[in-house]
């Protein structure tokens, strides 16, 4: 579980693969934008970033599990139509919203009385996703489960995540600082640049995922 080799071997995939994840999660992050910046401006100035949370609880789990399903077919050699993986995200979609809610709350608590609880939470959780969408776990045995496999790895999966996720926390900044107050077209492109650009997150936590399957059958 090199860091180095984990994003090297995601970048690749990424690259090799991004029409396709492109053509499968791009509508849907479009649309996880687009009305999540019609319910903010219709709440206008005193919109709870609550609401955004809400918006983005509908589309995020379908284009996650999407992804995820996509992920592990291509790796296995497997040429499945994107229509079949979303409409099993779809299936997916109460347990995943459930799984999403809860770990955000958990991560907003933890976040809230101490920065570091709130990363140990996130962490811990890392492969819950996963094994829900790929393993059949409930919404309980992927929490617990996920924070069994990463227990000993906390530095390794942090330095992966922190690796993908500064240099788009910089990037929303340059684009805050080039486009202060953008006109709704340019921000919902600007938005949907982003949610695209963090699915490599994903990408990324699968590799680790598979990773430290691969340690435990062989431990």
């Amino acid at each position: 579980m090199n860091p180095y080799s984990v994003l090297r071997d995601s970048l690749h995939f990424f690259r090799l693969h991004l029409l396709g994840i492109a053509q499968l999660c791009l509508p849907v992050v479009v649309l996880e934008a687009f009305f999540t910046q019609l319910v903010l401006q219709q709440l206008g100035d005193q919109a709870s970033p609550t609401y955004a949370m809400l918006t983005s609880l509908v589309f995020y789990p379908l284009y996650t599990a999407a992804l995820i399903l996509y992920l592990d077919t291509r790796s296995s050699g497997q040429d499945i139509a994107k229509r079949d993986l979303m409409a099993r995200a779809v299936q997916l979609w109460p347990q995943m919203a459930v799984l999403i809610l809860i770990s955000s709350l958990l991560i907003m608590a933890g976040l809230v009385l101490l920065i570091f609880p709130g990363v140990w939470i996130m962490i811990n959780l890392a492969f819950a996703e996963f094994l829900l969408v790929l393993r059949g776990r409930s919404v309980m045995e992927s929490m617990r489960e996920s924070a069994s496999m990463t227990t000993g790895h906390f530095l390794r999966i942090l330095t992966c995540m922190l690796a993908v996720v500064a240099p788009l926390w910089l990037l929303d900044g340059l684009l805050l600082m080039a486009f202060p107050q953008p006109q709704p077209g340019v921000g919902l492109l600007l938005d949907s640049l982003s949610g695209f650009l963090q699915l490599f997150s994903t990408v990324v936590l699968y590799r680790l995922f598979m990773l430290r399957e691969a340690e435990a059958a062989k431990a």
